[in-house]
C-alpha cells in the first residue's frame, strides 16, 4: 500500500465564525467611510445652490432697476408735459397784456414814434383802419414822442382804409402839433402811398417801389366754360342793376361803363389827396396818374418822395431823437396760432373769387 494520501478525499477545514467585536469594528468602518464621503459631497451641493440664489438675486436687482427706470422716465414725461402746458397758458395769459407794452401809457422820455404799415391795406389785416388808427392815437398822446414815423412796405388796398388812416394823421397833427414822416421800404404803392402822402415828408429807398397812383377793380367771367360744360345762369334780381358785375353771366356794356365811372371818381379823390399832401414839390407829368410806379430815386426827381434816408437816419438827424419806440400792434399767441393753421383761409377764398375794389 503507498504512503500517499489522497487529499481530495480530506474534509474541508472549517472557516472560523467571526466574532462580534469583528462585525462591529467592519460596520463602524463603513459608517465612517460613508460619512467621509457625504461630508466631501456637501460643499459641492452648498456651493451650486448659493450659486443659484445669486443668479436669482441679480436677476430681481435687474428688473427692479429696470421698472425703477421706467418709472422715473415716465414721471419726468408727465412733469414736463404739465410744465409744458402750464408755459402756454402763462404765454397766452401775458399775450393779453401785450397791447399794453407795445403802446406805452406810462410817461417816457423824448423818443420817436413808430408804427408799421405792413401788407395789405384791408378790414381784417393786420394793416387795417381799426388797427392803424389805433396806434396813431397812442403815439401822438404820448408827450415823449417828438415825432411819428410811418415804417411802410406794402403794395395797397382799400381806398375806403386809406382814406380813413389819411384822414386820421392829417387831424391827428393838427391837434398834437406834431409831425410825421413816411419811411418807405421795399414798397409804398397804390393805397400805401394814399396814406404816405398825409406825412410832412416822404423818406425812400434809391431801390424802392413808390406811385401806382390809380384804381382798379378785378374779377372773373366764366360764361365760356359755363357754355362748354352745358351749364346754364338761373339768375333772379329785383333791380335793373342788382347782377351788376356777375361773374357767371355775359358782360353788359351799360353796368360796365357805370363801373367804370365809379372808379374815374375815386381816381380823381386819389389824386386830389396826392395834390393836396405833395403841393408844389410835386412835379406833374402826364403818366403821374397813369398808374405807373418808380423807384425811388425816380420818385425823388418827380416829387412823389423827398429825400433818401431810413428809420435809424430820420430819428437820429431829422427828429433828433434816437430812441425809436414801437407803437404798432401785435398779434397775440391765439391770433398767430389761428392764422398758422388757416383760420382766416376762407375769407381769403372768398375774397379772391369776387370782384374787389382796390387802389393800384
Amino acid at each position: 500500500m503507498s504512503d500517499v494520501q489522497d487529499n481530495s478525499t480530506n474534509p474541508p477545514v472549517p472557516t472560523p465564525a467571526p466574532t462580534p467585536e469583528a462585525v462591529a469594528q467592519t460596520t463602524a468602518d463603513a459608517n465612517t467611510a460613508a460619512s467621509t464621503a457625504a461630508t466631501a459631497q456637501a460643499p459641492a451641493a452648498a456651493s451650486a445652490s448659493q450659486s443659484q440664489i445669486n443668479s436669482l438675486e441679480t436677476l430681481v436687482r435687474q428688473v427692479s432697476g429696470e421698472l425703477l427706470r421706467e418709472r422715473r422716465s415716465d414721471r419726468r414725461w408727465r412733469l414736463a408735459l404739465r410744465l409744458g402746458w402750464f408755459g402756454l397758458v402763462l404765454a397766452l395769459v401775458w399775450s393779453g397784456f401785450s397791447q399794453r407794452g407795445n403802446h406805452p401809457n406810462a410817461p417816457s422820455g423824448p423818443h420817436t414814434a413808430l408804427v408799421e404799415v405792413r401788407g395789405e391795406i384791408a378790414a381784417d389785416s393786420e394793416a387795417s383802419a381799426e388797427n392803424l388808427v389805433a396806434s396813431l392815437k397812442s403815439a401822438f398822446q404820448d408827450e415823449g414822442a417828438q415825432a411819428v414815423v410811418l415804417r411802410i412796405n406794402s403794395p395797397g388796398g382799400s381806398p375806403v382804409q386809406a382814406g380813413i388812416i389819411n384822414d386820421e394823421i392829417r387831424r391827428l397833427k393838427v391837434l398834437h402839433k406834431k409831425k410825421v414822416y413816411a419811411v418807405v421800404e421795399e414798397m409804398c404803392a397804390s393805397g400805401a402811398y394814399y396814406i404816405a402822402v398825409a406825412a410832412d415828408e416822404i423818406y425812400v429807398d434809391k431801390a424802392s417801389v413808390v406811385g401806382s397812383i390809380g384804381v382798379l377793380m378785378d374779377g372773373f367771367g366764366f360764361t365760356g366754360l359755363m357754355e362748354k360744360l352745358g351749364v346754364e345762369r338761373r339768375l333772379l334780381t329785383a333791380g335793373s342793376n342788382k347782377g351788376m358785375l356777375d361773374p357767371y353771366s355775359p358782360a353788359n356794356e351799360r353796368q360796365t361803363a357805370l363801373a367804370k365811372a365809379m372808379i374815374d371818381q375815386i381816381h380823381q379823390q386819389f389824386i386830389k389827396v396826392v395834390k393836396e399832401g405833395r403841393g408844389e414839390r410835386l412835379k406833374e407829368t402826364p403818366d403821374t396818374f397813369s398808374g405807373l410806379f418808380w423807384n425811388g430815386e425816380e420818385a425823388v426827381k418827380m416829387g412823389l418822395a423827398d429825400e433818401f434816408g431810413n428809420l435809424d437816419f430820420v430819428a437820429r438827424e431829422v427828429i433828433k431823437a434816437e430812441e425809436v419806440i414801437d407803437y404798432t400792434p401785435q398779434d397775440n399767441v391765439a391770433e398767430r396760432l389761428a392764422k398758422r393753421f388757416g383760420a382766416s383761409v376762407g375769407a381769403g377764398a372768398v375774397r379772391a373769387l369776387r370782384g374787389s375794389l382796390e387802389l393800384r
